[in-house]
């Protein structure tokens, strides 16, 4: 049985299919296109899932877009009632791509034109948004038996969806509805601290180590949590959710409106403008809003645990990216046990709507866990070769031993590489697929990186890749982290081993590399340690202000225009 999962219309669209429960492929459409948080119909991403599946759109059983337009129908046009005007615009907003969705078979038919619309229509689900989050989350996990939340901005008037995952099913247990969304709360003050665009949420989380939380009861005006486990926003705050939230043009490329009103700004100071400094205030009120939303995720998980009894949750939603947030739950929270998938944010809704289809509604049994995220497009040495020879590219192969050593070498000489191994990654995060690796205990790295390539904000921090044998070595916290989704506080004595990795307030955010599921990173980073006894490596994503790098052409291409010391190709190597 094939499944095709789809996310349209939307930011992050991608395409994920299984096969009898076990994903085949998952990819975002951004790769393809070039352009991040890409939000039109995922073409390309499906095209690329079939192939990799060896079938053609005829050949998939079912078809699941995780967007259900009438979802919650009767609550918008309530809605629309109590916000006469542009009430109307914002149900409109919401309710704009209900005839794209419906009508999902014609996008298809021209990827394949031999399927016949009218049978195939029969096998188009439409999965409500945030079910589709909690089923990437629940599904993929190793828990027979889990607490679930899904929790981001918003998506089919949901903002948060709270539930019980039991074999294969799911059983929601509350929500909460637009606009009272944490998700928009920490995107407004993203806003008013100067980083206007989609996505930018992750700069406040890394600028909130440089600051107090001084403003954190200022913010419980903004931000009111409920006896019931759940919050709402003061409203009074926020631009009047009578018009759209995020819009999408002929571009496809998502764009925020403007979420704070006069009176957060009364309260809390202007926006920053692009060329302003970052004042201590800056930084003070980024730490606050950071803390304040950990409290509120603390705050429902609790009260969930009441609720449920359960040891184990797992969380998917845009929010569940907040990774600083993640790293603390053991810590702050009844739950003992943790599982966020690779792809937490709506890229993940893909893969979430084909799983629900396959065990909720067609009540299959689950398959095994998803550790691994590498599911992405995947070049051999010969293709590599014959590329390069096209371009007229010197370079070397060598074995996979030879390979270590000399990757290994050239980072100890301050070296920053371009590696580029196996299938890509599925999610934001680059995971030892698509990286740019330098040496962890370098003072110096983050200026080489950020000269050399990256040229983003100071303030933000690089991430350790560590051997999972030694994360309890170098990490206060012992937990498997194969996806990069947790900070965790770096033991005080080995802070001045990794100064590149370790972040203004003493902590990384790791991945822990398993040696079955990256074998070849995993064999570099153990050339490493030998050499160094540091059984970290520095890895950072493989792009420069542009989606993560998906074939050999682009990867050429950045190393081209960057000043890269070595790209890595499989086992081809390019040098300057």
């Amino acid at each position: 049985m094939y499944i095709l999962g789809i996310n349209a219309y939307h930011a992050d669209s991608s395409a994920a299919i299984f096969k009898d429960g076990i994903m085949i492929a998952a990819t975002e459409e951004e790769r393809f296109r070039r352009i991040k948080h890409w939000a039109g119909f995922p073409s390309l991403a499906v095209e690329f899932c079939l192939r990799e599946a060896g079938i053609s759109l005829s050949q998939v059983d079912h078809v699941a877009i995780g967007r259900d337009p009438y979802a919650k129908l009767s609550k918008k046009i309530l809605f629309m009632l109590k916000n006469p005007g542009g009430g109307l615009k914002a149900v409109a907003d919401r309710l704009q791509n209900a005839k794209a969705v419906s009508s999902l078979e014609t996008e298809l038919k021209l990827i394949d034109g031999a399927i016949d619309e009218k049978a195939f229509r029969a096998r188009i689900h439409q999965i409500e948004h945030h079910r589709s989050h909690l089923a990437s989350a629940f599904f993929a996990s190793p828990f027979e038996e889990a607490a679930l939340l899904s929790i981001d901005g918003s998506g089919d008037f949901t903002t948060t969806m709270l539930g019980v995952g039991k074999g294969n099913k799911i059983n929601v247990l509350d929500s909460v509805d637009f606009p009272h969304s944490v998700g928009l709360f920490y995107t407004a003050f993203t806003q008013l601290l100067g980083f206007p665009h989609y996505g930018d949420e992750y700069k406040v989380m890394g600028l909130a180590p440089y600051g107090k939380p001084e403003h954190v009861d200022r913010l419980r005006r903004v931000l009111e949590f409920l006896p019931n486990g759940l919050f709402r926003l003061r409203l009074e705050y926020f631009r009047s959710a009578k018009s759209g939230i995020v819009s999408y043009g002929d571009d496809h490329i998502p764009v925020v409106a403007p979420l704070y009103s006069s009176r957060m700004v009364e309260e809390f100071g202007s926006v920053r403008g692009k060329d302003e400094p970052l004042t201590q205030y800056h930084k003070d009120l980024a730490a606050s809003v950071q803390r304040i939303t950990e409290e509120l995720i603390f705050h429902i998980l609790t009260h969930l645990h009441k609720r449920t009894g359960l040891s184990a949750v797992c969380i998917a939603g845009g929010v569940a990216q907040n990774s600083v947030a993640n790293g603390k739950l053991t810590r702050n929270t009844p739950f003992k046990n943790i599982y966020i998938p690779s792809a937490g944010h709506d890229a993940g809704i893909s893969m979430g709507a084909a799983l629900y289809v396959y065990n909720q509604v067609l009540d299959q049994p689950r398959a095994e866990p998803i550790w691994s995220a590498y599911t992405g497009s995947r070049f051999d040495n010969d293709e590599i070769e014959g590329y390069l020879r096209s371009r007229n590219i010197s370079y070397t192969r060598y074995t996979d031993a030879e390979l270590y050593e000399k990757v290994a070498d050239r980072l100890i000489d301050a070296g920053v590489i371009g590696w580029f191994n196996g299938r890509a990654e599925f999610g934001p995060r680059a995971l030892g697929a698509r990286s740019i690796l330098a040496d962890p205990r370098r003072q110096d790295a983050k200026d080489l990186l950020n000269s050399k390539i990256k040229r983003r904000e100071s303030f933000r921090p690089f991430a350790p890749s560590i051997l999972k044998e030694y994360v309890g070595e170098y990490f206060e916290v012992t937990d498997v982290v194969p996806f990069m989704e947790k900070v965790f506080p770096i033991r005080m004595e080995k802070r001045h081993l990794i100064p590149a990795v370790t972040h203004a307030d003493g902590t990384g955010r790791l991945q822990s590399v398993d040696k079955q599921v990256s074998p070849r990173y995993y064999g570099l980073i153990d050339t490493f340690r030998q050499k160094t006894g540091i059984p970290i490596l520095l890895n950072t994503s493989f792009n420069e202000n542009e989606p993560i790098v998906n074939s050999p052409e682009q990867a050429l291409d950045c190393f081209l225009r960057t000043s890269m010391d070595m790209l890595v190709l499989e086992n081809c190597v390019i040098t300057r």
